[in-house]
């Protein structure tokens, strides 16, 4: 039986480090952005076969969700290393939504948010790709990495999400749960900001040296001009 898809989120204290700056100590963080996080059935990025998704506002938890996925035709075969990270198989997504119709139900849930997660590039080629595969247009998400912000402002041996969720405050959490994944993302971008004062995604962009992104689409091939008589 697959694992529920509703990580159980918890207040839990930023762990700052030793001497160093603790601006969370000074209120709330005025962070608002939807962390998210996807699985993949297989090697290709147009395989979705999970997403969870974490909406942040004045820089708490708000609400969280999470849903299987059934990945478009010619990206469906589920490869045994991918089953062994997240435990997915093939039968848990038969009565699941296909991208195509769970679409909505993501773009509707971000909003105008800026998206946030761990190890961005490879989420981001997900939804590019997987609405690729199934003809739909792919909303053009402002995103930030929390992977790259974490090499910036922690000094940790590793910087997989569950080293960086810990020193966020955040630890034992389901790794490979896609809500899980990102709530702890959330949490790391959360403490990030308290840490160097950053009030917005951009703000603590600036402040940790990374950039914010922005998905790129491509605009579809020009429509022949009409033959003049």
């Amino acid at each position: 039986m697959l694992r529920a898809y509703d990580a159980v989120s918890r207040p839990v204290a930023a762990r700052l480090p030793r001497g160093g700056r603790r601006s969370g100590d000074a209120g709330i963080v005025p962070l608002d952005f939807t962390a998210i996080d996807f699985e993949t059935a297989n090697s290709s990025n147009a395989s979705a076969c999970a997403v969870g998704l974490v909406r942040v506002r004045d820089g708490k938890i708000a609400a969280k969700t999470g849903w299987l996925i059934q990945p478009p035709p010619g990206h469906d075969a589920f490869f045994d290393l991918n089953i062994r990270i997240h435990g997915i198989r093939p039968a848990d997504v038969v009565e699941a939504k296909t991208w195509s119709d769970q679409l909505t139900d993501l773009a509707a849930f971000v909003g105008d948010d800026v998206l946030v997660a761990h190890n961005a590039g490879f989420d981001m080629a997900v939804l590019k790709r997987t609405s690729e595969a199934t003809g739909d247009d792919c909303p053009a998400y402002r995103y930030a990495c929390s992977l790259q912000v974490a090499r910036r402002v922690y000094d940790l041996a590793s910087y997989r999400l569950p080293f960086v969720a810990a020193e966020a405050g955040f630890p034992d959490f389901p790794h490979h749960n896609a809500t899980a994944d990102a709530l702890a993302c959330a949490h790391v971008m959360i403490d990030a900001a308290r840490r160097v004062g950053a009030d917005d995604i951009d703000g603590l962009a600036e402040l940790a040296g990374v950039r914010v992104s922005q998905i790129v689409i491509a605009a579809g091939p020009a429509l022949p001009l009409p033959a003049i008589a």
